[in-house]
């Protein structure tokens, strides 16, 4: 009986902490725990918010009658956690923040059955679609939105700070905002897949750069704002091929300077349309190499 039960929080455990990797696309305890020390290391409120909005989005995915596979892989937890991050980034109250963070969550979990049915029969994946829809429609009533990242003139990036702000990219992934942190996302990452974690690197460097070279201000680019949607975008195409990649991450970069000029808080949206994007267009360009193929063999 106890062996039993310690097995079931061993498991409920690992189910947690790949929600939290799934944030950076990770199916690994492991990259959960560093994605929790570097909001432990940058702002401890963080990793409450991501556990307790984990937690709601997975109780709320079981409640709902979820495949078990699907939840012990962390694809029902995640949306939870960056809503209550989303929540906790954008409410200074504490109390206020909580309740939003978990009715956010639990909304995620709600919409990610129909919603991910919907982009399934077109070929597409949900990534963080369902944190942005719940968190879009709340934001309209909150007080003090922090605007996105600006593109004004900013003097010339030296090497140091070009490491650390793309190293800040990476912690901005889950809406922190520290070198360190990014340095500890990098390395979860990797323990899941080198591979995923160099193609980070190279997302997040071509998004910093490109940002860059349109004047974002060094403020932006030290916080690690301007590069985390090409990681993500990068981390998404993988398996596409690098052309499709770098196409990909530059579709990102130009959405976010684009949501950036009007003044939109866009989040991880540069990223979900850039990837959807790509995944259509490779979709479209496969199926019709496929139905010329018997042609040109004749």
């Amino acid at each position: 009986m106890h062996a039993a039960a310690t097995e079931a929080h061993s498991a409920a455990l690992r189910t947690l902490l790949r929600s939290i990797g799934q944030i950076v696309l990770q199916a690994n305890a492991f990259t959960g725990i560093c994605l929790l020390a570097g909001w432990l290391l940058c702002d401890p409120r963080l990793a409450c918010a991501a556990l307790m909005g984990a937690v709601a989005a997975n109780v709320s995915a079981v409640l709902a009658g979820h495949r078990d596979d699907d939840i012990r892989a962390g694809l029902h937890g995640f949306n939870g956690a960056l809503a209550a991050l989303a929540a906790f980034n954008f409410i200074a109250n504490n109390a206020t923040a909580v309740a939003v963070a978990i009715l956010a969550a639990t909304g995620t979990s709600w919409l990610l059955g129909p919603w991910s049915r919907w982009l399934r029969s077109r070929g597409l994946g949900y990534f963080s679609s369902p944190c942005l829809i719940v968190t879009w429609l709340w934001l309209p009533t909150a007080a003090g939105v922090a605007r996105p990242a600006t593109m004004q003139a900013t003097h010339p990036l030296d090497a140091i700070e070009l490491s650390t702000g793309v190293l800040a990219s990476l912690a901005q992934t889950g809406f922190a905002s520290s070198a360190l942190a990014g340095l500890l996302v990098l390395i979860g990452i990797a323990a899941a897949s080198v591979r995923h974690a160099l193609r980070a690197l190279i997302g997040a460097s071509l998004a910093s750069g490109a940002h860059a070279l349109l004047g974002a201000t060094t403020s932006s680019f030290d916080a690690g704002l301007l590069g985390f949607n090409g990681a993500l975008t990068a981390l998404a195409l993988t398996d596409c091929g690098l052309a499709w990649l770098l196409g990909g991450v530059a579709m990102s970069a130009g959405l976010q300077a684009a949501t950036a000029c009007v003044g939109l808080p866009a989040m991880t949206a540069p990223f979900v349309v850039a990837t959807w994007s790509v995944q259509w267009l490779r979709q479209r360009v496969m199926r019709n190499w496929l139905r010329d193929k018997p042609t040109r063999r004749a």
